[in-house]
C-alpha cells in the first residue's frame, strides 16, 4: 500500500495523490495533434450555459484518449500518451518498485509498459506501451504553463479510485509552488521540487501521474499530490480543493532527456533558504527591504560556496535564526520574491554548468555574483 506518501509542504501534509491501491481499473489513450477545444465564451463555472457545456464536452471528446490508466502489482494511476512512439508520462511514485507495469487505453486495449527513465526531483517517469498499434496512441498537445495565470480554468482527466476517465473541473488556484521532491540529498534532507500548480480541481488517489489541461485542451501539468487532512474508512486520502501539479515546462525538459538518456540532471545552487519570513524574523535580522530568498545555509564546497555566496552565521534572540546572510533579490535581471520563485527559475530555464548572476543584498549593499551550477548530487 504504497500510493500515498506524506510530503512536507510548507507546515502541512500533502498526500502523493494518487496511487491508488484497490481493485486494479483504469483507462485511455487520443491523436497527433489534438483538435482544440472552442474559446470558451462566458464563464465555464455556469453549468446553465449551454456554451460553457459544449466546450467541456468537445475537451474531453478531443483529450480522453491520450488518457490512460497504469496499473501495477500493488496499485494503479494515470498517465497520458507522449508520442507516436508508444512514450507514456507518469508519476515516479505510480511505477516505483514495480515488476510489472500495464497500460489500459480507453478502448480496453491493453499492453505491457517498461519503464524508460524516472526522475525522482520532479516525481516524473516515462514508460513505454510495448506492441501498441498506432491507433491507440493518440498524442497530447503541451501548452506553456510559463504562460498561465491565477483563476484560469483546469481540467483533470485520470482514474481516481479506479473510476476510468473520470473528468472533474476548476481553476489554478496558485503557481510556484514548491513540494518536497522523492530524491534524498547527501545531508540526508530531500531537495525541493519547484514549479508546481496549484489547483482546486478533484485530485484523488488514482489521478497520479494523469494530466491537467487549460481550456485549450493543452496539457499544462501532471497531477502529483494532493494537501489533506481526511481520509476515508479505507485510510485513503479524500480531495480537499488542494490539489498539485507537475508544470508542463518542467515535462518538456525532463521528458526528452528520460526517453534518451534515462535520467535527468537538475542545476544545482547549493543553497537552503527560508520559504518565507514573518515581519519579526525580518526586524531580527536586520533587513530592509520584505521579499527575496534569505540564505540559511550554504553546501561546502557547493556551487554557491564557491561563488562566495553568505549564509547566517550571527546568532539572535530567535533560536536557529541566524543573521548576517545574503538575501537573494535578483537572478539573471529578474526579481526574486521568494525561494520558491528563485527555484522555478532554475529549474525550468537553467541546467547544470550553465552560470547565472545572483543580485544580493548584503547589509546595505546590492552585490552581484555570477553562481557556475552543478548537478544535484
Amino acid at each position: 500500500m504504497k500510493w500515498i506518501r506524506h510530503v512536507v509542504i510548507m507546515l502541512a501534509f500533502a498526500a502523493l495523490a494518487c496511487k491508488f491501491s484497490g481493485a486494479p481499473q483504469a483507462e485511455v489513450g487520443a491523436t497527433q495533434p489534438v483538435q482544440t477545444a472552442p474559446t470558451l465564451p462566458a464563464p465555464i463555472a455556469d453549468s446553465s450555459n449551454p456554451a460553457a457545456q459544449e466546450t467541456l464536452t468537445a475537451l474531453f471528446e478531443n483529450v480522453s484518449p491520450g488518457v490512460v490508466a497504469i496499473l501495477t502489482e500493488s496499485g494503479q494511476g494515470s498517465g497520458f500518451v507522449y508520442d507516436d512512439q508508444g512514450h507514456i508520462i507518469t508519476n515516479y511514485h505510480v511505477i516505483e518498485g514495480a515488476q510489472t507495469v500495464e497500460i489500459r487505453f480507453t478502448s480496453g486495449f491493453m499492453a505491457f509498459g517498461t519503464v524508460i527513465g524516472s526522475d525522482l526531483d520532479s516525481d516524473l517517469a516515462v514508460v513505454k506501451a510495448e506492441d501498441t498499434p498506432a491507433e491507440e496512441l493518440h498524442p497530447l498537445p503541451l501548452g506553456d504553463s510559463s504562460a498561465l495565470k491565477v483563476g484560469q480554468t483546469v481540467v483533470a482527466i485520470g482514474n481516481p479510485f479506479g473510476l476510468e476517465s473520470t473528468m472533474t473541473v476548476g481553476i489554478i488556484s496558485a503557481l510556484g509552488r514548491t513540494l518536497d521532491s522523492e530524491h534524498a540529498s547527501p545531508q540526508g534532507s530531500f531537495f525541493t521540487a519547484g514549479d508546481i500548480i496549484q489547483t482546486d480541481a478533484a485530485i484523488n488517489p488514482g489521478n497520479s501521474g494523469g494530466p491537467l489541461f487549460n481550456i485549450r485542451g493543452e496539457v499544462i501539468g501532471v497531477n502529483r499530490a494532493i494537501r489533506t487532512f481526511s481520509q476515508n474508512n479505507a485510510g485513503e486520502p479524500v480531495n480537499s480543493g488542494i490539489g498539485f501539479a507537475i508544470s508542463v515546462n518542467i515535462i518538456k525538459r525532463v521528458a526528452p532527456a528520460l526517453i534518451e538518456n534515462g535520467k535527468y540532471d537538475y542545476p544545482y545552487l547549493g543553497v537552503s533558504s527560508a520559504s518565507s519570513l514573518t515581519l519579526t524574523e525580518v526586524k531580527t535580522l536586520g533587513l530592509t527591504q520584505f521579499t527575496g530568498a534569505y540564505v540559511t545555509a550554504v553546501v561546502p564546497g557547493g556551487p554557491a560556496d564557491r561563488a562566495g555566496i553568505r549564509a547566517g552565521e550571527t546568532p539572535t534572540e530567535i533560536p536557529s535564526l541566524l543573521a548576517g546572510g545574503d538575501l537573494i533579490i535578483a537572478i539573471d535581471g529578474r526579481e526574486v520574491r521568494s525561494f520558491d520563485e528563485l527555484l522555478a527559475y532554475l529549474i525550468t530555464n537553467k541546467g547544470p554548468g550553465d552560470e547565472i548572476v545572483l543580485r544580493v543584498l548584503r547589509g546595505d549593499e546590492q552585490v552581484d555574483i555570477t553562481v557556475t551550477l552543478d548537478k544535484r548530487p
